[in-house]
């Protein structure tokens, strides 16, 4: 495993901090092992602080237009970055032309670039040769295994004997990821050891050392690399939950994600992601997001184990109207509702430990 953190960087997010396609940026600014993030770059919120607009909770990452400012605010504080980071996640993962002449002017600028986009810019011939030039690496974290390096599911995930627990979602870019690392921490914290399995880019750029690309495997092997995934962190350390990050919604009409983490990574327990301040799917108008119910009878249905609690994601919600949603999800669907965000996942370990005992 490489040591932590690599190098210091800029999180590159212009036109959208704080919305659903700056969802790795997000996850970046809350939590990052792989490196010491030291801004983030977005005209649309300039001059103001990461952390107060994403949660209203000062952090030491500041907001800057353009990249020569965060250079300029890097070199007063002694810092010398080292990295770009793409921390957009739009529809498709592709790159606008604006936002190639950020990429350049960072390769120029001599900072290597790490991508989570489905375009891989290693293989863009002007990015490769300018990197080139200016002895710079570029990533593509959404880059594949070579087809001989892949798994095909073997049943193996059968010698697991750590709980295992899924987070899925009613729709995507709704808060998953955020919320599987928050239980890992609380688990962490009541002295049960835990590990995140990671299931994209942004997993990958904040540490978690199991990590796939999901959406961007040969469909073969999806199943296979989630099932070698879970079976390598049980095989390695053994630890008393797993918890695999869910991608997409088992409904959403473009990421019908979370079949394969049901099917080959046998959740024990599934912990339910939902955003009820959202009627219709992400990027979607005109899908209506399918009822709680019919996506937890989905989920049960499918994987023949319990969806144990509800975690809320409270866009599009009054501060003061969270604690009476919480209240009446939990009164529909008979299941805790916590907004982990606001009053952490302590709540979502008990119910673990609970389920772990029986």
């Amino acid at each position: 495993m490489p040591s932590f953190p690599e190098g210091n960087a800029l999180i590159f997010c212009e036109g959208a901090f704080n919305t659903p396609n700056g969802k790795t940026a997000h996850g970046l600014v809350r939590r990052t092992k792989r490196y010491h993030v030291l801004s983030v770059i977005d005209s649309y919120h300039s001059s103001r602080n990461s952390g107060e607009v994403l949660d209203g909770k000062i952090n030491n990452i500041p907001i800057f237009s353009h990249l020569e400012k965060a250079l300029e605010n890097a070199q007063k504080c002694g810092l010398e970055p080292s990295h770009f980071v793409i921390g957009l996640a739009p529809d498709g993962g592709r790159l606008n032309p604006e936002h190639r002449k950020a990429v350049k002017s960072a390769i120029e600028a001599g900072l290597n670039i790490d991508s989570g986009l489905h375009d891989f810019l290693s293989e863009d011939p002007e990015f490769k040769k300018l990197a080139s030039r200016h002895s710079v690496r570029i990533r593509d974290v959404r880059k594949t295994p070579p087809r001989k390096d892949l798994h095909f599911f073997s049943g193996k995930i059968e010698d697991v004997t750590s709980l295992k627990v899924a987070v899925l979602g009613t729709d995507s870019a709704v808060g998953k990821r955020t919320t599987a690392w928050l239980i890992v921490e609380a688990l962490e914290k009541n002295g049960i050891t835990a590990e995140l399995i990671g299931t994209g880019q942004t997993a990958w750029m904040q540490g978690a050392k199991y990590t796939i690309m999901l959406d961007s495997l040969i469909n073969d092997f999806v199943s296979g690399e989630i099932e070698h995934a879970v079976w390598s962190a049980w095989n390695d350390l053994h630890p008393d939950v797993i918890v695999i990050e869910g991608q997409g919604s088992l409904m959403n009409p473009a990421y019908p994600g979370g079949f394969e983490i049901l099917a080959a990574g046998r959740p024990d327990i599934i912990i339910l992601q939902h955003a009820p301040g959202r009627k219709e799917y992400d990027g979607f108008p005109g899908y209506p997001i399918h009822p709680i119910d019919v996506q937890i009878q989905a989920i049960e249905l499918i994987s023949g184990k319990p969806v144990a609690a509800i975690t809320i994601n409270h866009e599009n919600l009054a501060t003061q109207d969270i604690p009476g949603v919480c209240a009446s999800i939990s009164m529909k669907t008979r299941l805790p509702a916590v907004d982990v965000l606001r009053e952490g996942a302590g709540k979502i370990v008990k119910v673990l430990l609970a389920n772990r005992k029986k």
